[in-house]
């Protein structure tokens, strides 16, 4: 076991070949040029406790899975983790450029065992971003000490840690230690071009209000 995840570590960094995702430049090109030039980037969320939220027109996956295709351009290991009742479409998670290979996707039954597996794989200090998808409802919410163990798990090793919720933006957040709350919102243009909002809510560095718009044209799918 330990030799295979060698192997893959190794993978997710770069040493082998990450056939399926796109250069830079490429994804540039697809993103309208603000690859690495906002403030949403993985760079930018290291060291937080991220939440990003939103109810009705969505975009919280395409929004979130920009974060990890981030990551892997950069070689940093990412792991999206998973309730019972959420997941992902691969096909169109691969179609916008994630390496499914170099992604650790890891299915719990409630937030808590979510983020329990969250601590562990963030002590390993192997993974740059930690993606937690709680989905909707009250039990989904994480205590006040597994977020503080998070925090300083991130902090510890220069990781993001983002929960991906799903409530209304005048819905309390999970709580006073997320460093930064975002809804990601959807809007569909001409000839099926997807415009993705994400504002901000919350942010303990820059303040709130501040948004970041990306054209994409991603699969209808994922929202």
């Amino acid at each position: 076991m330990g030799d295979e995840l060698d192997r893959f570590l190794a993978n997710a960094r770069g040493s082998a070949k990450l056939a399926k995702v796109m250069s830079l430049d490429d994804l540039r090109a697809r993103r309208g040029g603000e690859l690495g030039e906002t403030a949403w980037n993985l760079g930018a969320l290291r060291g937080r406790l991220v939440e990003l939220s939103a109810r009705g027109a969505t975009a919280t996956l395409t929004t979130a899975f920009d974060l990890v295709v981030d990551a892997q351009t950069q070689h940093e290991p990412v792991a999206w983790l998973t309730l019972g009742n959420s997941a992902f479409y691969p096909p169109d998670v691969a179609e916008c450029g994630v390496d499914l290979a170099a992604l650790v996707v890891v299915r719990t039954h409630d937030a808590t065992a979510a983020a329990r597996a969250a601590e562990r794989l963030l002590r390993s200090g192997a993974f740059g971003l930690i993606v937690i998808d709680l989905g909707h409802g009250r039990d989904n919410d994480l205590t006040m000490q597994i977020q503080g163990r998070l925090v300083t798990l991130a902090q510890a090793h220069d990781a993001a840690v983002v929960c991906l919720t799903e409530k209304a933006d005048d819905t309390a957040s999970l709580g006073s230690l997320v460093s930064l709350r975002a809804e990601a919102l959807r809007a569909r243009g001409s000839a099926g071009e997807l415009t993705v909002t994400v504002r901000v809510l919350k942010d303990k560095r820059r303040g709130p209000g501040w948004t970041h718009a990306m054209n994409r044209r991603g699969p209808a799918g994922l929202t």
